[in-house]
């Protein structure tokens, strides 16, 4: 019997190497999509030779409509899988940055998510079962330190509680998984500086990716993982907005987030 094929964008670090690494071990084959072909390449060998998993490689920078259009071409063709991990945030400020940068940004975190899940859900839909996975953030169910970041997330959040809805009774899950701070290359590829965060507020890749798994297996839709952010994220929701920035300041130092 053929194996499940799961597709995932950004696993080449962090928490998208870390479903690549659990949906291999669970017998998946992998179509891996990133922009470093190399890390790609590599990461590819080990799953190979760890869990024998077949692995497709696809470079692709999905800020490019030409790139994300070969992802879509191979989503079309069929996966059981669909995790939309790739994202980016920037520093700076929003007045500040170029504007170039700040498009590449909604490109990838909000544009991908849909073009991708628009071309994987057909077959899905048809074959009565399938799972999109969108990492969204903390940030898109609170205020964030920065503007277009936590906008894009936001939109993440709302479009999958929406998809979610719209495909009840169709077999095909849609989910939405809204991490806080995670130990990855993330803040430091972006510039952020995070020295001073309190380590009771990191969280660790492979409880991310347990959590996760186990909460998509209960059907939940937003997924938070950690107390903490449960906590903050409920919350949030029972303060006055104006009180919940004023935690966020204080929190993420207010500025220097795109």
């Amino acid at each position: 019997m053929s194996r499940p094929v799961a597709l995932i964008t950004g696993p080449t670090s962090g928490i998208g190497e870390g479903f690549a690494r659990r949906y291999a071990a669970d017998g998946y084959d992998l179509v891996l999509v990133a922009r470093d072909t190399a890390r790609l390449d590599r990461l590819a060998a080990d799953l190979q030779q760890r869990h024998g998993t077949a692995v497709e490689t696809i470079t692709a920078d999905l800020s490019s409509v030409t790139d994300r259009d070969a992802v879509a071409e191979r989503l079309r063709a069929g996966v059981r899988v669909l995790v939309n991990n790739a994202g980016f945030g920037t520093a700076g400020e929003f007045w500040s940055a170029p504007y170039e940068q700040l498009q590449a940004q909604l490109d990838v975190n909000v544009t991908a998510v849909m073009a991708l899940t628009h071309a994987a859900l057909p077959s899905m839909v048809a074959a009565g079962t399938g799972t999109v996975l969108n990492v969204a953030s903390v940030a898109g169910l609170l205020p964030g330190r920065g503007s277009t970041y936590s906008a894009s997330k936001a939109w993440v959040v709302s479009f999958s509680e929406g998809l979610a809805n719209g495909l009840g009774g169709t077999g095909v899950g849609v989910h939405a998984l809204c991490p806080g701070f995670v130990r990855t290359e993330f803040h430091a590829r972006a510039g952020i500086d995070m020295a001073g965060t309190s380590s009771f507020l990191w969280l660790e890749v492979d409880d991310v990716v347990a959590e996760t798994m186990s909460d998509m297996a209960k059907g939940k839709v937003v997924i938070i993982p950690g107390l903490q952010y449960k906590a903050l994220t409920t919350g949030g929701r029972m303060v006055p907005r104006t009180l919940v920035r004023a935690l966020t300041r204080t929190v993420g130092k207010g500025r220097g987030r795109t």
